[in-house]
């Protein structure tokens, strides 16, 4: 039997080395020729014909390395100052509209008071927007 990587053609005792020209999923079965000899090849293929790459026995490791995904800024947790700074504006605002109600702010009641608690919490909101 030939050696493989080679081919033996029946009607001779020489082998002769594969080129790349040669076809890699040749079975082993033996073909006819222009001359009407039959002739052996030898196939290159890794897997067994009627196989696909994935069909492989359970707990087996897969042939190829797959590269890990790169970690993208945005699938990263937020720093611990965005929920942090969020709910402190809201607190903020909250506390000012209400004791802005109650008079217990410095000076009489006043609409300054309540703008201010509201951009608080409208800032609350537009730091929420940075939490993941």
């Amino acid at each position: 039997m030939a050696k493989p990587g080679k081919r033996r053609i029946e009607g001779t005792s020489s082998t002769q080395p594969e080129t790349q020209g040669d076809t890699p999923d040749v079975s082993d079965a033996a073909e006819e020729t222009s001359s009407g000899s039959a002739r052996t090849v030898t196939s290159k293929r890794v897997t067994p014909k009627g196989t696909r790459p994935g069909d492989r026995p359970h707990g087996t490791k897969p042939g190829r390395y797959t590269a890990p995904k790169p970690v993208d800024k945005y699938d990263l947790p937020s720093p611990m100052w965005v929920p942090v700074t969020m709910f402190s504006l809201f607190g903020v605002g909250l506390l000012a509209i209400i004791l802005n109600y109650a008079n217990s702010l410095p000076g009489a009641p006043s609409n300054w008071y309540l703008m201010g608690g509201l951009l608080a919490i409208l800032f609350g909101i537009i730091t929420s927007t940075q939490l993941r």
